[in-house]
């Protein structure tokens, strides 16, 4: 079906099929499609569940059209069709069921749009051509040479907000920089990727968890969840009581397909599969470790920077404050920086209405709260990955810089902070 970030070529495929159910559908059809110099015999009856039994058998056309009159669950037969139907292919819809909503399902599972019964000659005929138009476009890709940029984000703590982070930053690299962009949230069964953004998850990530044999780029295309035109969300809210069972090469494959589908890849990834999947940040460019200014952020930092330094040292690292507060900090950001061994490139304010408007409107914080600081921070922060990225700045290694122990550094840490009996310590203001 279509979609823009991934298209098909044209070579081997006639340029329209049709299933319909009607006969005054089919006459009109034939008629429009005469006049546009397609081959009417093209033109069949039989509705959708034809047109999944032709083309389970025969390749896809590049604009297909198909009557929804005798389905009962039109949403389900759409998806059955998608499993048949190549990528590329521009699938316009029609129907006697008038409701907006059916609408907007339809067209962000992938539909081009969708006519209400009975049609008139000119709309049908403006409806193909729309499509023909969108299946002819010179795509984006062959003009833009950037290479595939792939960020992971890794939480050090539950709560410290990366997937706040993550959302924003997808966002933010699909309008800002538009670029197409996709969204891969690791937690399958408690990820908030769908949810930061009003979206339902599907099944798109379990089914690949569960068969990775399946995943191609059809696959992608029928599994991601249309945030907008540039923006596409993979996620998943499995039952907890159902664990899954893998050996990581699912997640890695759904890492590859992206890539090829894709100009960037967000992923929102938990930081015990660091442990279970090494491989998970191999490819990844850059990666984002969101922490906090807390005695256990500070340790975990510093064994994730060390470890990444031995596992992913092709990638730049960025290490990001999230929450601040001016003087309410268990650590202060010098005292942070000197256990870390490394600047904190980016500190992310606190700021409980901006995050609270988000979530009540569905939207990212990046959205949201664009005027607001943590909106601005974190528009900050993306220019930064870009800039890292294209090479204008270099990161930090990931490991630090002098060397020492884990066990002496946080002791460091540890003799800057209040001790029981003595003078009230005031911390210092968070500043960047």
């Amino acid at each position: 079906m279509n979609a823009p970030w991934k298209p098909a070529g044209s070579d081997g495929r006639d340029p329209f099929h049709a299933y319909v159910c009607d006969d005054h559908s089919l006459d009109l059809l034939r008629a429009v499609v005469q006049d546009m110099g397609w081959p009417i015999e093209k033109v069949h009856k039989g509705g959708l569940r034809n047109a999944v039994q032709s083309l389970s058998m025969a390749p896809s056309p590049n604009v297909l059209f198909v009557d929804l009159s005798e389905s009962g669950d039109p949403l389900n037969d759409i998806n059955n069709l998608a499993e048949v139907c190549e990528p590329g292919t521009v699938v316009i819809a029609s129907g006697q069921v008038n409701d907006v909503r059916l609408y907007r399902d339809l067209v962000a599972s992938g539909i081009q749009d969708y006519l209400l019964k009975p049609m008139a000659a000119d709309t049908l005929r403006d409806a193909l051509a729309a499509a023909q138009a969108v299946f002819l476009a010179p795509r984006a890709e062959s003009t833009d040479d950037r290479p595939h940029l792939m960020v992971t984000v890794i939480g050090t703590r539950g709560g410290v907000g990366a997937s706040t982070v993550t959302t924003s930053l997808a966002y933010l690299s699909s309008t800002k920089a538009k670029r197409s962009t996709a969204l891969l949230d690791l937690d399958v069964h408690f990820g908030t990727g769908a949810l930061a953004m009003d979206l339902e998850p599907g099944r798109g990530l379990t089914d690949a968890v569960e068969n990775p044999s399946r995943i191609d780029g059809l696959f992608i295309e029928r599994a991601m969840v249309r945030a907008s035109d540039t923006l596409a969300l993979l996620s998943a809210e499995a039952p907890i009581n159902q664990p899954l069972i893998t050996d990581g090469s699912a997640y890695y494959q759904l890492e590859e397909e992206l890539r090829s589908a894709f100009e960037c890849t967000f992923v929102d990834l938990p930081r015990a599969m660091l442990v279970q999947h090494p491989h998970l940040v191999h490819e990844s460019n850059l990666v984002v470790i969101v922490t906090e200014f807390t005695l256990a952020s500070a340790r975990d930092t510093i064994r994730i920077l060390s470890w990444l330094k031995t596992n992913a040292p092709q990638s730049q690292v960025i290490v990001v404050a999230n929450k601040a507060q001016a003087g309410i900090a268990e650590i202060t950001r010098k005292d942070f920086e000197h256990s870390i061994e490394r600047k904190i490139d980016s500190v992310l304010p606190y700021d409980a209405k901006v995050t609270a408007q988000a979530a009540k409107l569905g939207k990212t914080v990046a959205d949201s709260g664009r005027s607001s600081k943590l909106g601005q921070s974190l528009v900050a922060l993306h220019g930064h990955l870009v800039a890292v990225a294209e090479g204008d700045n270099a990161a930090g290694p990931a490991g630090g810089g002098k060397g020492g122990s884990l066990i002496g550094r946080l002791m460091d840490v540890k003799l800057a902070l209040p001790r029981k009996g003595k003078a009230k310590f005031v911390p210092e203001a968070v500043a960047e």
